[in-house]
């Protein structure tokens, strides 16, 4: 998005508006706010309520619009990912949501029955995965805890839970939501949770790449257009600038890339590198944001089987393929050990991988031209895939690895990073490499042998904690995270407007947690039925989110019309499609 200074007439009274539209859109804004400070918490609950039978009910639509963005077959297994990262978590969310203001109605805390732990230094912890049964089916083998800032007790959780919805008439203005243009669900998830959370109306502004989704979003939304509380606006760079900019504007939301944060916030070109070095920001209200990174992997050295090393190649391939590599938490950096002795096969099963996932369109602009920088910069990564355009670094010295770590693809590139050293000093020496050396906090997954992690014990525990990224999966992508509604997604805290990394703030969260500090998702390291046969507590087959996945446009449509309606009778169907996955 361009961001330069909006025209001095944007906001003169009196002037002639250069976007009439969205000066309508604000002022409707304004007015539904009044409407949505005198509505109850019961009242905004059944908005929820019709948004997520809305989204399921125009979720076919949804995914045929995606689909089209993409330029997918639509009968390729890949459109599982529309589903499942489009109006599923949708409708998750929404109905998290409802509940958390269920338990606000009646007057006590969304996190009133909630399982509560502990983490290393102290930290308080609370479940978000698996919730009830049917979770502990759907999921088998897998977890998800939020680990509140050090400091944060039981009763202070249980009390400050619900955010702004504490207090539903003391509204917070208007907010922006500059939406994503990869995953289809992250701006209509901002939305509500810049409306539930922090109890601002707001002004979505989708991502020119996705205005298909409009004429779908404007049903799904409806309930909460209809009252005034949103409104939705399509348009390029100077759209995006004069709304930003807007006097009536309070808030500022954004997902995309720091480059792009950066010249909202200071502006392009020279002057804007001198603002951001004195810290001294052109848009005049606050920002939160969702801004990736480079997310490494680190591969823990264990005894592995070959099918192990088969399916964590599939795994880790997934991590940087899906959505075709344009995920914020895409991993970019595998780091291993070059004292592993299956070292050399688990590269040779990545590389096939990376090779043999189905082929896609790159339809992200300037992906092309990002993976051309890629060769550039390393001129003897294997080049794979059907036509050459996914980019496999190995085999060189660590200093050479530097624009890898330094640069958010946004594209198929994927590098292997050895480290020379074993066991726990490995374990140590990987989280500094990816705490210091790499860009971004958002997202970092761990792949460890079940017996490596009991070998390390509290060592693997400290590991965890000395981890600075917002969402930890060990065994799992860190997408799984983004996938559970009532865990938190964004950067590690402590960032600022001119050293913002993975962004400031987090989003979805729908149990209203204040005051998180990241989200630790696990997963089941062998697939069933070799999980059970080595003694792992799932059942869980390939996950539907794998780009190998053969079924993943069924399981995806199926587990979509469970979360609109759960029900027993609809799990025979899902389990069936998931163990032809």
């Amino acid at each position: 998005m361009s961001t330069s200074e909006p025209e001095a007439t944007s906001n003169t009274p009196g002037a002639t508006s250069p976007h009439p539209d969205v000066d309508a859109a604000l002022a409707d804004l304004a007015e539904g706010e009044k409407t949505w400070a005198d509505l109850s918490l019961a009242d905004r609950r059944k908005l929820l309520d019709t948004v997520h039978d809305l989204t399921v009910q125009h979720a076919a639509d949804w995914v045929d619009a995606a689909v089209a963005i993409k330029g997918l077959d639509p009968k390729s297994p890949l459109v599982g990912e529309e589903w499942m990262s489009g109006p599923y978590p949708l409708a998750t969310g929404t109905a998290a949501l409802s509940a958390s203001l269920a338990k606000l109605e009646a007057g006590t805390s969304p996190l009133d029955g909630a399982t509560f732990g502990t983490a290393p230094g102290g930290r308080t912890t609370v479940k978000a995965l698996p919730l009830n049964i049917f979770d502990k089916l759907l999921l088998s083998g897998f977890s998800a805890d939020v680990w509140l800032q050090p400091g944060i007790d039981r009763a202070t959780a249980q009390r400050d839970a619900g955010l702004a919805q504490r207090d539903p008439s003391r509204t917070q203005g208007i907010g922006v939501v500059l939406g994503a243009g990869n995953i289809t669900s992250i701006a209509p998830l901002d939305t509500l949770y810049e409306l539930i959370a922090h109890n601002r109306v707001v002004a979505l502004k989708l991502n020119p790449i996705t205005d298909r989704l409009l004429p779908v979003l404007t049903r799904v939304l409806e309930p909460l257009i209809s009252i005034g509380a949103v409104r939705l606006l399509t348009g390029g760079a100077e759209v995006g600038t004069y709304l930003v900019h807007h006097d009536l504007v309070d808030h500022v939301h954004m997902t995309g890339s720091a480059l792009t944060h950066d010249a909202i916030v200071f502006g392009t070109g020279e002057e804007g590198a001198r603002r951001k070095a004195a810290n001294e920001p052109i848009l005049g209200k606050a920002i939160s944001s969702e801004l990736g990174g480079v997310s490494p992997t680190i591969v823990l050295p264990g005894e592995w089987s070959r099918a192990d090393i088969k399916f964590q190649a599939e795994h880790i391939a997934t991590q940087r393929l899906h959505n075709g590599g344009y995920n914020c938490v895409a991993a970019q950096a595998v780091v291993v050990s070059s004292e592993w002795k299956q070292r050399d096969e688990f590269v040779a099963a990545l590389k096939e991988a990376l090779d043999t996932a189905p082929d896609r369109a790159a339809y992200y602009p300037g992906s092309d031209s990002r993976v051309a920088g890629a060769k550039a910069s390393f001129p003897t990564a294997a080049r794979l895939g059907e036509n050459g355009g996914r980019v496999l670094v190995t085999d060189l010295e660590p200093g050479a690895y530097a624009p890898l770590l330094q640069t958010e693809y946004f594209a198929p590139v994927l590098g292997v990073i050895d480290l020379p050293h074993g066991g726990a000093e490995f374990a140590a020496h990987a989280a500094d490499l990816v705490n210091e050396d790499f860009i971004g906090t958002l997202g970092v997954n761990i792949v460890a042998a079940p017996q490596t992690i009991r070998e390390l014990g509290a060592e693997f525990d400290s590991l965890l904690e000395s981890l600075r990224y917002g969402t930890i999966a060990v065994n799992a992508w860190t997408g799984v995270g983004y996938l559970t509604a009532t865990a938190t997604w964004g950067a590690f805290p402590g960032h600022t407007l001119n050293d913002v990394q993975s962004g400031i703030g987090v989003v979805h969260n729908a149990l209203l947690i204040d005051r998180p500090e990241r989200t630790v998702v696990r997963g089941p390291f062998r697939p069933s039925p070799r999980s059970i046969l080595n003694r792992e507590m799932s059942i869980s087959p390939k996950p539907p989110w794998f780009v190998t996945n053969r079924t993943a446009a069924t399981t995806g449509r199926l587990l979509t019309g469970f979360a609109g309606a759960p029900s027993w009778t609809r799990l025979p169907a899902i389990f069936a499609s998931a163990l032809r996955g």
